[in-house]
């Protein structure tokens, strides 16, 4: 490779290799909200969050951007980065988005749905099972989402999976601020993705339809919406994540 060659080649892994660490961080953070590792509330100083991941305060301002336009980080002038924390009422309408967007989705995967897409869900399903078995509370969390978003790619209209992706990040935040009682939530959940997903299976629409209606209201059932977990420690959440 010529001298120039070598140097065009080199400055096109420089943008690429960046793109890798902001998507890494991006990652993670996300995956700490999803998994309520990270509390509602909780500040995320660009200053610490820099010296964790290793990054200028820049890298981490486009991350926090990026998240607040999914609605999961709040940005407030001259006071900085909170992840956010969702009202009774934005609670309340969270759900009720998805109970009208899950509808629309559950209808095209019954009449869309192949057999691998069954075995997927099935899959996915002991997952979740295997979680709750163990004992893992944020992993059962993070799988419980993927259920719904996967059920979203099995429809096949990425708008709706967009849409979904935000509010499955917001509802997470939801269920750790408001959210009352976990062994016996995960283990009701799970039940009803598994008879979601016979009626998928038995290509019953207006079941599934119905059947996905009451796990999301069973979900807002659960809620207690007048309190707040802590604050979280962001050097022990992401303490292994930047190495």
């Amino acid at each position: 490779m010529s001298d120039m060659l070598r140097a065009v080649d080199t400055t096109r892994q420089k943008p690429a290799k960046k793109n890798q660490q902001d998507e890494h961080i991006y990652d993670q953070m996300l995956s700490a909200i999803l998994e309520q590792r990270l509390s509602p509330g909780t500040k995320l100083s660009e200053d610490v969050l820099g010296e964790i991941f290793g990054v200028s305060r820049t890298v981490i301002r486009k991350v926090l951007q990026r998240l607040a336009y999914e609605k999961v980080v709040r940005i407030l002038p001259n006071r900085g980065a909170y992840v956010s924390e969702p009202s009774p009422d934005e609670a309340r309408d969270v759900l009720e988005a998805r109970k009208i967007v899950e509808a629309g989705i559950i209808r095209k995967v019954v009449r869309n749905r192949s057999e691998a897409d069954i075995k997927r869900l099935e899959k996915m399903l002991a997952e979740e099972a295997g979680s709750i078995e163990q004992g893992k509370y944020s992993k059962w969390v993070a799988l419980s989402g993927d259920f719904h978003l996967v059920l979203a790619e099995i429809a096949k209209n990425e708008p709706l999976q967009d849409y979904l992706r935000e509010l499955v990040s917001r509802t997470s935040l939801i269920l750790v601020q408001y959210q009352t009682g976990r062994a016996g939530n995960q283990s009701c959940s799970c039940d009803e993705h598994g008879d979601i997903i016979a009626a998928i299976r038995d290509q019953d629409e207006e079941k599934a339809v119905k059947l996905m209606h009451d796990h999301l209201q069973a979900c807002e059932e659960q809620l207690k919406l007048d309190g707040a977990d802590p604050v979280s420690d962001l050097y022990k959440i992401f303490s292994s994540a930047a190495d």
